[in-house]
C-alpha cells in the first residue's frame, strides 16, 4: 500500500505576526494595590554589534504597574524586534526598561537579564526604575507552617 505524502502547507503572504516596537497596554485591573508581574523571558535573542553574532540571554522582568499594565503579546513582538539588531548587552537592558517606563509609567520595574556565556564571560545585567515618591509595602514574613 502506497504511503501518501503529507501536502506542504502553503506560507501566509503576510507573517501572522512580526517583530515590533510598540508597546500595548490595557489599564490596571487592581491599581489600589501594590503587586508583582513577573515575566520570565528565556529566549532572548539579539546581535553582538562587534561581530554580528547571536548573543542569547534569559530575562526576569518584574512590574509593579501603576494605571497600565504592558499587554503580553506586544512585549513578545517587541522582544522579538531585537533578534536582528546588533547592541551591547548594557544598552539592551537599559533600553527595555526605558521603553517600558515610557509606555505603561509602572510604579516600579526590574529587569535582570542573564546573557549567556560569550568569550569565556558570563554578563549579568540588572536594571530598575522606581517612580518618584513611590515606596513598597514593608515585606511580610510569615511563620513556617
Amino acid at each position: 500500500m502506497a504511503r501518501k505524502t503529507p501536502s506542504q502547507r502553503q506560507a501566509p503572504a503576510t507573517p501572522p505576526t512580526q517583530p515590533s516596537r510598540e508597546l500595548q497596554m490595557f489599564d490596571n485591573p487592581a491599581p489600589e494595590r501594590d503587586y508583582v508581574i513577573r515575566f520570565d523571558v528565556p529566549e532572548f535573542t539579539c546581535l553582538c554589534p562587534l561581530t554580528g553574532q547571536p548573543d542569547f540571554a534569559h530575562f526576569t522582568l518584574e512590574i509593579v504597574a501603576d494605571q497600565r499594565c504592558v499587554e503580553t503579546k506586544s512585549l513578545k513582538l517587541y522582544f522579538w524586534s531585537y533578534r536582528n539588531e546588533g547592541a551591547f548587552h548594557e544598552k539592551v537592558t537599559n533600553n527595555i526598561v526605558s521603553d517600558l517606563v515610557a509606555a505603561i509609567a509602572p510604579r516600579f520595574v526590574r529587569l535582570h537579564a542573564d546573557w549567556f556565556v560569550r568569550g569565556g564571560i558570563r554578563t549579568f545585567v540588572t536594571v530598575e526604575h522606581r517612580k518618584k515618591g513611590w515606596k513598597p509595602a514593608p515585606r511580610v514574613e510569615l511563620p513556617a507552617a
